[in-house]
């Protein structure tokens, strides 16, 4: 299951995407404009279906950065990053760069409703990508979701392009329970190719405490 996520909002110029995704897909904008997201969470019991969990690698930290595309009029997510504070983790996904996960140095807090994140990529021949956080949580009742809320959260299908061929995995889950977030950043670095445009604004930021997450097999698009 999916622990402690935090998801980090900033609206884009669509300009600054377009040309570093897939052509075959296309960006899903909201109010004219492209999102940026950074995901982070504990990942805890991950196991291949009717299987027990997987030594050594079932439980990590990971950061995703992200953003919002279509494909035939099917809205979802797009990958640049998946950053992961295992090797093994980073190793059995990159098999022919199916993914693009990513060596981190990280460390995750908790105290209360106080937690700490940081988050250094490693990863050889990367730029060395750094998050440094603390945030809060109101965990007295969760949000009524918004239409904005919904869009940015809700997506259960990701798209990865390894060589010449566009896969898409279907993800499924309930929805997502979220939670206020007050978020205080130290340090980011992530997601350089935005020409800093992520610093620029305050994010949005939501928590959810738990999710467990069920994974299909890739398939080829046509």
């Amino acid at each position: 299951g999916w622990k402690d996520v935090l998801f980090l909002h900033w609206p884009i110029p669509a300009e600054t995407l377009e040309d570093i995704i897939p052509n075959e897909l296309e960006l899903d904008l909201l109010d004219g404009q492209a999102w940026i997201s950074l995901v982070l969470f504990k990942t805890e019991g991950t196991r291949p279906r009717l299987l027990p969990p997987i030594p050594f690698i079932h439980s990590y930290l990971e950061l995703n950065t992200r953003t919002y595309v279509k494909y035939k009029d099917k809205a979802g997510i797009y990958f640049f990053s998946l950053d992961a504070s295992k090797s093994l983790v980073v190793s059995l996904p990159r098999i022919g760069n199916f993914l693009p996960y990513m060596k981190a140095r990280m460390h995750y807090g908790a105290s209360d409703v106080l937690f700490t994140f940081e988050s250094i990529r490693t990863q050889e021949n990367q730029p060395p990508e750094t998050l440094e956080l603390t945030y809060t949580v109101d965990l007295k009742s969760p949000l009524q979701k918004n239409a904005r809320e919904r869009w940015l959260t809700e997506r259960y299908i990701l798209w990865t392009k390894p060589k010449k061929h566009l896969y898409r995995l279907d993800i499924h889950h309930p929805e997502w329970v979220l939670f206020p977030a007050s978020v205080q950043i130290t340090k980011n670095s992530m997601a350089s190719f935005t020409a800093g445009h992520i610093d620029e604004h305050v994010p949005i930021a939501h928590y959810c405490t738990f999710r467990k997450p069920i994974f299909y097999p890739p398939v080829m698009e046509s």
